[in-house]
């Protein structure tokens, strides 16, 4: 948020809200170029799975609210639920990875170490990044 007050950045908006909500009232469609889910809950107990935030519902409701070629930049510490994001976003007909069908990206040079990320590291767990293009609308 520094960053973006030192650079008097005007096109970003921050919400402390529920993400699902913020979306289908606050977020007009095909206004969004990018949208960052940065090491989101993993809710790793079996029971708690359908808790995650990335889901084919929540993934079709943000297609709808990106440009066209909008990016989606997904990143997980915890390696079940980068499976589980691979896996919901192959499925979605509204997203395309931007590196090649199945693949993981490197960390993009843009995005900045979060405190999860940090202690997911000093845990051992890996780091997975996922990247995806909004599909042009047939």
């Amino acid at each position: 948020m520094n960053a973006l007050a030192a650079r008097d950045a005007r096109n970003v908006r921050l919400y402390k809200h529920d993400a699902v909500e913020v979306l289908g009232h606050e977020i007009a469609p095909g206004t969004l170029a990018e949208a960052r889910i940065w090491f989101p809950d993993p809710w790793h107990k079996k029971r708690h799975n359908k808790r995650r935030i990335v889901q084919p519902a929540f993934v079709a409701l943000l297609a709808s609210r990106m440009a066209p070629g909008g990016l989606l930049h997904l990143a997980t510490d915890w390696q079940p639920y980068a499976e589980h994001m691979l896996e919901v976003m192959e499925a979605a007909p509204d997203w395309r990875n931007a590196l090649a069908p199945g693949q993981y990206a490197d960390k993009p040079d843009w995005r900045i170490e979060t405190h999860f990320e940090r202690r997911g590291l000093k845990l051992g767990h890996g780091v997975w990044d996922l990247l995806y293009r909004q599909a042009p609308i047939k």
